[in-house]
C-alpha cells in the first residue's frame, strides 16, 4: 500500500471535485447528519477518490510526524444506558442492579488488556496513544479524523471496511488486529486461534472422554472465531466425533447473550457434558446459566473458555481457557507501526503469537 502514496490532496481539492464549498466539506467531516444526504455522499466519494485525509495540527508543520499513534476499539459509544426501577434521592440517583444493568462495559474485558498493551509500548517508545470508539453511520468520519491526527493506525479486523482502510493506508501505515491481513496490503497481529482450541477441545474429549458437547461460538463475521470453529472441528475430526453430534450455538462474545443461549441448552433431559465457548466473556455466562440450574461445575457439565481475561480465575469456579497475550498484541501492533516508518516499502509482515491452554477447576487436568 505504501508504494501509493503521493502528494496530499488539499481540502480545495475535495471541495472541487465534490463541487462544494471548503465549509460544506468541514461540515460532511465534523457533522455529516446536518448535511443533505445527496451532497454528503459527493463529498465523502470525492474523498475516496481522492485519498484525502484530514490534517492534525501537528502534521501540518513541514511533514513533521505527529509523535502519536492510533488504536481503533469497536463499539464503546453505543451501549445502550438501561436503568430500569430508577429512583431519585435528591440528587443522586438509586438504581435496581440486580440484573447488573450498571455494568455494560463487562464484555470488552479483552479489549482492556490490549489497550493496556497498547499504551506501555506507546510510552516506552515516546509515542502517545490516541484511542477512538464508535460504529455505525459515524464510522468514516470517525476513522479519517483519527487518522488526520496520527502517525500510524491499528484496527481489530471487520470492524473497518477494506476499501476504507485502503484509503487510510495511502496516507500512514495500517496494522490489523486479530487476523492475517498480508493480502489485503496491511500488517497484522494475531494469534494462534486454531491451535489454541483444537489442543483445549482434545483434551476435553481424549483425556476426559467426553462426547456429549455442546459449542458457543461467537459472531459468524469474527475472524476470531473462524479460526476457534476450525480448531474445534479439528479436534472432533481427531476424536472421530461428528459435528452433527455436537449442539452448536452463536452469540456475539458477550455475558448476556451467552448466559441465555446456555439456560436453552441445559432444558430438558438431555445435558451435554461440556460446554466449549469461544470466548471467556460466553463461558462466564454459561457458568452464570449453570449456577442458576443448580448445576455442579465440573461434576454436572465441564465449562471452558478462550482469552485468559482475569475475570476468569475469579469465576467459580476458576475457569479453564486458553490463554492468549492480549496485552502483547497491543505492544506488538505499535511495534509493528514504528517498524513501517523504518521500512515504509516494504512487503506485509503477519505477526502470529502463541497461546497456552490454561486448566482449572472448571475443567481440571482428570475428573
Amino acid at each position: 500500500m505504501s508504494g501509493q502514496r503521493t502528494a496530499p490532496p488539499t481540502v480545495y481539492d475535495v471541495a472541487s471535485e465534490a463541487g462544494v464549498s471548503i465549509a460544506t466539506v468541514s461540515r460532511v467531516l465534523r457533522t455529516p447528519d446536518a448535511v443533505r444526504e445527496g451532497t454528503r455522499d459527493r463529498v465523502q466519494a470525492a474523498i475516496r477518490t481522492l485519498g484525502y485525509v484530514p490534517s492534525g495540527n501537528a502534521r501540518a508543520l513541514a511533514g513533521k510526524r505527529t509523535g502519536v499513534v492510533g488504536l481503533l476499539l469497536p463499539g464503546f459509544d453505543v451501549v445502550p444506558d438501561e436503568r430500569p426501577d430508577l429512583v431519585t434521592d435528591g440528587g443522586v440517583r438509586v438504581v435496581d442492579d440486580r440484573r447488573h444493568v450498571t455494568q455494560p462495559f463487562s464484555s470488552n474485558l479483552y479489549f482492556d488488556e490490549v489497550l493496556r498493551g497498547a499504551e506501555t509500548e506507546a510510552w516506552q517508545r515516546g509515542l502517545a496513544l490516541m484511542v477512538a470508539a464508535g460504529r455505525g453511520s459515524s464510522r468514516d468520519v470517525i476513522v479519517n479524523d483519527v487518522a488526520g491526527r496520527v502517525d500510524g493506525l491499528a484496527v481489530l479486523a471487520q470492524t473497518v471496511p477494506d476499501d476504507l482502510l485502503e484509503h487510510v493506508a495511502r496516507r500512514i501505515p495500517v496494522v490489523v488486529l486479530a487476523d492475517d491481513r498480508r493480502s489485503h496490503g496491511f500488517d497484522s497481529v494475531s494469534v494462534d486461534n486454531a491451535a489454541g482450541m483444537r489442543t483445549l477441545a482434545s483434551h476435553v474429549i481424549g483425556r476426559l472422554g467426553i462426547r456429549s458437547l455442546a459449542y458457543v461460538a461467537g459472531p459468524i463475521d469474527s475472524p476470531d472465531d473462524i479460526e476457534r470453529s476450525a480448531g474445534f472441528r479439528q479436534a472432533l475430526a481427531d476424536h472421530e466425533v461428528p459435528p452433527s453430534a455436537v449442539r452448536t450455538v452463536h452469540g456475539d462474545f458477550g455475558r448476556v447473550r451467552a448466559r441465555e443461549l446456555a439456560a436453552v441448552l441445559f432444558e430438558g433431559p438431555e445435558l451435554p457434558r461440556a460446554v466449549i465457548c469461544s470466548n471467556d466473556q460466553s463461558a462466564l455466562g454459561v457458568l452464570d446459566a449453570a449456577g442458576a440450574r443448580g448445576l455442579r461445575v465440573p461434576e454436572d457439565v465441564v465449562v471452558t473458555g478462550f482469552d485468559g481475561i482475569d475475570a476468569g480465575r475469579f469465576s467459580a469456579p476458576p475457569l479453564t481457557t486458553v490463554h492468549q497475550p492480549m496485552g502483547e498484541l497491543g505492544r506488538a501492533a505499535v511495534r509493528a507501526i514504528v517498524d513501517r516508518f523504518e521500512r515504509p516499502d516494504g512487503a506485509p509482515r503477519a505477526v502470529r503469537l502463541p497461546v497456552e491452554v490454561l486448566l482449572r477447576e472448571s475443567c481440571p487436568p482428570v475428573l
